[in-house]
């Protein structure tokens, strides 16, 4: 069975995270890498939205899936959610890539590029956005 209380709580936290991390989205890629505090908050912000999304994904799923669902990684947990019904398949892949992202920023990758991480941030405001509104609409019925 759903627990929403679990799902509104970690609904709440990313939308949270999302309003600090708009603050951070007005300034140009120059002016937060000459910022470590604002670099080093838009990064923990991002991964900290991924990382409650993909709880909430995997408790969606645990919950009211088949046991089929093929998860490999976080990324599937986005893909699994379509199948179950709470967006259609074109969200899942637009939102589906950012468990790679948090996977960058937790790992610490030396390969990742940070203008991708500062490109994530626009994504992740709408997307995340989009995200919540779903999940919110989907345990409502």
């Amino acid at each position: 069975m759903l627990d929403k209380d679990f799902l509104t709580r970690k609904i709440k936290m990313i939308q949270e995270d999302i309003a600090k991390l708009e603050k951070l989205g007005h300034f140009t890629f120059d002016e937060l890498m000459q910022d470590e505090m604002r670099w080093n908050a838009a990064e923990r912000y991002l991964e900290k939205i991924v990382t409650r999304a993909i709880d909430i994904n995997r408790h969606i799923i645990g919950e009211i899936g088949t046991g089929i669902e093929n998860i490999k990684g976080y990324e599937d947990t986005f893909n699994a959610l379509a199948v179950l019904g709470v967006y259609d398949s074109d969200f899942a892949k637009k939102i589906a890539p950012s468990a790679g992202l948090r996977n960058r920023l937790v790992h610490e990758y030396n390969s990742t590029d940070d203008r991708i991480i500062y490109n994530s941030v626009s994504d992740a405001l709408g997307q995340y956005t989009q995200y919540c509104d779903a999940i919110l609409k989907f345990i409502e019925k």
